[in-house]
């Protein structure tokens, strides 16, 4: 018998939440098993530990689909995995070995991020990190309307210093499976020639670049987005 249909398991990226599917999910409809996860923005290894109990929970084949730094939970996460049939990349950063959301981002000038975090202790140790609140409209969400910008800053989930700075361990998960990315050319967080980078050395099945897409495309574009993961459930079914 055939493989049953993978479930689409949706890992949003830092200063964001797992609402931040929520145009995604609508377009995918009920037509497609998918789940917001979660991710606990703490560290690589162990936001990608959790993200592999949720797959084990889900107990069939599945496509990973990650925003932002969820892409280097996705990528971690599928090595070794056989239930993870493909990888899409949204706005995300897809690692090489050793390679951190830092260094990714700084590989090609055009990142303003920096700029406009703000940081604070925590009781277990290190920093958290989010986007100042009159910043986060236009570095993470250009394209968003102004009430939706404005919920996305309230309700936006601090990182570590530690997941920021977090790199990849073992083989790159795109290295075996296929993988899809897209991505807007006017992101701030990530510039548009690293994502043009990292998807050309991944040598993806499918690549959409949307213009003035912004970083938080899953909320501003997310017709974009589901195409783009309905193309891979297409792909490996």
């Amino acid at each position: 018998m055939p493989d049953p249909q993978p479930t689409i398991v949706l890992v949003h990226g830092a200063f964001a939440e797992s609402a931040s599917w929520n145009g995604v999910l609508e377009r995918l409809g009920s037509a497609y098993n998918s789940v917001a996860v979660a991710n606990p923005l703490r560290s690589v290894a162990g936001d990608a530990e959790y993200v592999r109990d949720v797959v084990r929970g889900i107990g069939g084949p599945v496509i990973l689909v990650g925003h932002s730094y969820g892409g280097m939970v996705i990528t971690q996460a599928a090595a070794g995995d056989t239930s993870v049939r493909a990888l899409v990349y949204v706005n995300a950063f897809a690692p090489d070995t050793g390679e951190s959301a830092m260094t990714l981002s700084a590989k090609f000038p055009g990142s303003t991020l920096a700029d406009t975090l703000v940081q604070y202790p925590v009781s277990t140790g290190g920093n958290e990190v989010a986007i100042g609140q009159n910043q986060y409209h236009a570095q993470f969400c250009a394209d968003a309307s102004n009430n939706m910008a404005a919920l996305m800053a309230r309700t936006q989930r601090p990182i570590t210093e530690e997941g920021l700075g977090g790199k990849l361990t073992g083989d790159p998960a795109w290295r075996s499976l296929a993988s899809w990315f897209v991505f807007g050319d006017a992101d701030k967080n990530i510039p548009a020639e690293a994502h043009r980078f990292m998807a050309e050395r991944a040598n993806p099945r499918g690549q959409r670049e949307v213009v003035g897409g912004s970083h938080a495309m899953a909320v501003a574009r997310p017709s974009e987005v589901a195409e783009t993961i309905i193309e891979a459930v297409r792909g490996v079914s």
